[in-house]
């Protein structure tokens, strides 16, 4: 059992790295907030690898019931984080925003640095550019006055519909 104990530590510590990893393209360090969403998704990044893994080292690891728990709970623990991930459901105001900051500024870094050269698109990087930065302070300012002051709404506000585009 003892290699049991090795694999699920491997799985733990991979899924952490993973989570750290996702915010390696943050724009500035500052930018980095703890994100529910991202903790979902790698926690489902974390239970496909175990999964993958004791298939492609089922030699090593041949205690049928140890495999079949592992199976088990990594479809349990991928089903759950997909649906947290989907749903949303424990996400509020400020982890909304704080996963949004990350978001944003991953989008400043890859609109200043990408090599563009049609005038029209820098136009366009300029603009997320800016724009990203005025919604990454407006969301600073709104997670201190809410942590201050508390949240002005009680009731879950539906979303606007933005014309999406099917699919």
């Amino acid at each position: 059992m003892r290699k049991y104990a090795g694999f699920g530590l491997m799985i733990l510590v991979s899924t952490l790295v993973m989570l750290g990893l996702m915010y390696l393209n943050v724009y500035r360090a500052a930018d980095v907030h703890f994100s529910q969403t991202r903790l979902f998704m790698a926690l489902i990044m974390g239970a496909a690898m175990a999964v993958v893994m004791l298939a492609f080292m089922r030699t090593m690891y041949d205690n049928r019931r140890a495999n079949v728990g592992i199976l088990v709970g990594s479809v349990a623990v991928f089903g759950l984080a997909l649906w947290l991930v989907r749903s949303q459901d424990t996400v509020g105001d400020v982890a909304w925003m704080k996963a949004m900051i990350p978001h944003h500024s991953i989008a400043i870094l890859t609109s200043e640095r990408a090599e563009i050269t049609d005038p029209r698109v820098r136009k366009l990087a300029d603009e997320i550019i800016a724009s990203q930065r005025r919604e990454i302070a407006e969301m600073e300012a709104l997670i201190r006055d809410i942590r201050r002051n508390g949240s002005q709404g009680t009731a879950v506000l539906a979303p606007h519909p933005a014309g999406d585009r099917p699919g």
